[in-house]
């Protein structure tokens, strides 16, 4: 199935979870917030929330810096 991810078409598994987005995309060690259909999931949930086709997932990564 299709998800739009920051925009992206991206082609996924069915039944793939947010956590299994973050692996395939490779950002698992990364510090990132995830919206989807324009609400924030907390990180609490990523693993039961499984996407469903032309979903609309933002993923925004955390900078540090000073």
């Amino acid at each position: 199935m299709q998800v739009q991810v920051n925009g992206e078409m991206l082609q996924v598994q069915d039944g793939i979870t947010l956590t299994g987005l973050v692996e395939q995309l490779e950002l698992g060690e990364k510090r990132i917030a995830i919206e989807l259909n324009l609400e924030i999931i907390p990180r609490s949930q990523h693993e039961e929330t499984i996407l469903k086709e032309s979903d609309r997932v933002e993923i925004v990564h955390a900078i540090g810096g000073g």
